[in-house]
């Protein structure tokens, strides 16, 4: 995977960098933003959301099945452990992500029951399911010639 380069702008507005293509974050008003993006978390929701709608896709295509369209709708929501009873782990909060996904088109039960398998399967969902470690590098300011 390439690198993704990310430049704050004005105030908390700021510019993502994809290989040829860019996408703004923001803050919300209330948050001290100006709203003219969505927030870091919002994008890292569609993520989750666009990620189970190609996955599920594909594999649809690869079945041959009648799958004409996904619609995905998630929230998330952050928990503490306590008031969580199902996690037993060390971390303070827990984050809930739920997903709606609707399968549209002529599919059978079956085929929906596995597309929505398909769809606990998918990058971000492995991703963000498992251990996950951040490295971070300090790189100073390279001086103007």
């Amino acid at each position: 995977m390439g690198f993704v380069t990310v430049r704050n702008q004005q105030g908390y507005r700021t510019e993502i960098l994809i290989r040829h293509h860019t996408v703004l974050a923001d803050e919300l008003i209330s948050d001290g933003g100006t709203d003219v993006a969505p927030t870091p978390m919002e994008i890292m929701l569609g993520t989750v959301g666009a990620c189970i709608a190609v996955t599920t896709k594909a594999y649809a295509q690869r079945k041959g099945w009648a799958l004409e369209e996904v619609n995905v709708k998630l929230d998330m929501e952050r928990i503490k452990r306590e008031d969580y009873p199902t996690y037993s782990g060390d971390a303070a909060f827990i984050h809930e992500i739920r997903e709606d996904i609707e399968f549209v088109g002529d599919l059978t039960a079956q085929q929906k029951e596995r597309l929505l398998s398909v769809a606990g399967k998918c990058p971000v969902h492995l991703t963000l399911e498992n251990p996950v470690f951040f490295v971070q590098h300090m790189t100073e300011e390279t001086p103007a010639p």
